[in-house]
């Protein structure tokens, strides 16, 4: 089961009830001046993850999101990015809803910096903290509110994968904040690819179960309020740990991508992948 702290108490609460076996998520996205900006990818991604986390559980899910009023050009920009970051579409998406629309009976509350919500609505509050971007060298202008789709064009090459945009983000506690620079994504897009490599390479090798306390703690931190910071800390072990098997890490590594979405099996039968 999973237990998630709520904002307004700050008590893990476990999700969902003992009786039900679908959590239901709504994610809340603010109304911003100058447009669809960095904070509104966050809590999308954040929703996303909690969906997989418990599906990885065996149970059910079900997502909406709430939007400002956005004008076409801006939603399509938010439904490009959202599925450029490997987010899965929400099942129902509506401006900001009444109370007694579908998010009044959510379990979950993913709120972006700076949304609102009525203290009334009940469920599980999750306040997901602010996104800004750092001027990249050069000084160009603060980038905080740019457009979402501009977000990942400014700072993601051509040809790059954007899913470096969500591994950099989910190396982050998901209530603190997270500035975005062009060194921390040239981090992060080493880092996938360097996994996505050793991910190819141990798949050549016999398949093997994932070790027993690398489940138990994979579980246990995903379990505790949605801690994916400690999942990547801990594959990152578990790669250069000489005594468990390439099979065994390349299963390891698999089982907890269905969570992280982060495609590390993409390189996997390719003869010829780029080194690092």
């Amino acid at each position: 089961m999973l237990r998630i702290a709520d904002t307004r108490t700050g008590r893990l609460v476990e999700i969902p009830s003992a009786h039900r076996h679908l959590l239901r998520i709504c994610v809340h996205l603010p109304v911003v001046d100058s447009g669809i900006g960095a904070v509104h990818l966050r809590a999308p991604l954040v929703g996303d993850v909690l969906a997989r986390a418990v599906e990885l559980h065996g149970l059910q899910s079900l997502t909406a999101l709430t939007t400002p009023d956005l004008p076409p050009e801006q939603a399509e920009a938010l439904d490009r990015a959202i599925a450029a970051l490997g987010i899965h579409p929400p099942a129902t998406v509506g401006a900001h809803l009444p109370a007694e629309a579908p998010c009044a009976a959510a379990d979950v509350h993913v709120l972006a910096h700076g949304s609102a919500m009525q203290d009334a609505v009940g469920g599980v509050r999750i306040d997901v903290g602010q996104v800004s971007a750092a001027p990249p060298d050069g000084g160009v202008p603060d980038r905080a509110h740019l457009l979402a789709y501009g977000l990942l064009d400014a700072f993601v090459p051509e040809g790059t994968d954007p899913l470096a945009v969500r591994m950099l983000l989910l190396g982050h506690a998901h209530r603190m904040p997270v500035t975005v620079t062009s060194a921390a994504l040239a981090e992060a897009r080493r880092a996938l690819r360097h996994w996505r490599q050793q991910v190819a390479d141990w798949a050549q090798q016999p398949s093997r179960p994932v070790p027993g306390d690398v489940l138990r703690q994979g579980h246990a931190a995903l379990a505790d309020d949605l801690g994916v910071p400690a999942v990547l800390d801990m594959l990152a072990r578990v790669a250069e740990r000489a005594e468990v098997p390439a099979g065994a890490k390349f299963e390891t590594f698999a089982l907890l991508d269905r969570v992280l979405g982060l495609d590390l099996a993409r390189e996997v039968g390719h003869q010829h992948h780029a080194t690092s």
